[in-house]
């Protein structure tokens, strides 16, 4: 399981924080404050700013939203003086729509071995992994890309995993954007061995890295799911996906029961 919302954060004294995805740049004009937000990602995001304390005047009104291309820098308000800002920010496209595809297996020569499906109650309950699979897979299986795609996000300054709530962000990860706006997520994976970097186009079954046990894990395995944004908040998408085996069926917990 990874956050739903990857931004900046605070670095506390055990471990180093996750990358942050946005940064908030002030600059004074003319008697008023503009707020820009600068992408730091190889994809588009969405970003809110918010007033910490009183609601400032401010062109457009507080709270504030705005898309920033990939690595690009977009003015999301003009706001009063002596103003405290907040910014959140989340990964993709606010207006997506998925499409029928078929996903395939992600991990080279490793059975088809699912811990944890849709749904799963250990950690697949969010909304953001609620239609996330957990692979078993051991520390150093190759991992593939499921589908065609841009290097998004990589986060691989992370070596440690613990059954620990509190580590669930410092997990390694490669985030795909897909040609429909959708995102799928690599996560848990090791520090060595990643093969991509962020803005490079990779090819279905092409090598993104190796599985490890990074972050809120109980062992080595490959945390993968599918998302979009959906109205500041990444919503896991349901997928079909090819196993070594056949075609793999994952019951959606939303669904009436058969």
């Amino acid at each position: 399981m990874l956050p739903a919302l990857v931004a900046g954060a605070s670095a506390d004294a055990r471990a180093p924080a996750p990358s942050a995805v946005a940064r908030l740049v002030l600059e004074p004009a003319d008697g008023v404050t503009l707020a820009w937000a600068e992408n730091r990602l190889a994809g588009p995001i969405e970003v809110m700013l918010h007033a910490q304390g009183p609601v400032p005047a401010s062109e457009p009104a507080l709270p504030a939203r705005a898309t920033v291309p990939a690595r690009g820098r977009t003015l999301v308000a003009r706001v009063g003086p002596a103003a405290r800002l907040q910014m959140r920010a989340v990964p993709g496209h606010p207006h997506v729509r998925s499409s029928d595809v078929e996903y395939r297996w992600p991990l080279e020569g490793a059975p088809v071995r699912v811990t944890q499906g849709w749904g799963g109650a250990s950690s697949h309950r969010d909304i953001a992994n609620r239609h996330a699979i957990d692979l078993a897979a051991p520390p150093g299986t190759p991992v593939l890309a499921a589908r065609d795609g841009v290097v998004m996000q990589v986060e691989a300054g992370f070596s440690e995993g613990a059954p620990d709530l509190e580590l669930d962000g410092r997990a390694n990860f490669i985030r795909i954007l897909h040609d429909d706006g959708t995102m799928a997520l690599y996560a848990h994976l090791d520090s060595n061995g990643l093969a991509v970097r962020p803005g490079e186009r990779v090819r279905r079954g092409q090598r993104l890295g190796l599985s490890g046990n990074t972050g809120f894990s109980t062992g080595p395995h490959l945390h993968f799911v599918v998302q979009a944004n959906r109205g500041m908040r990444l919503e896991s998408v349901p997928f079909r996906m090819f196993g070594p085996g056949g075609i793999l069926r994952f019951r959606d917990p939303g669904a009436e029961p058969e």
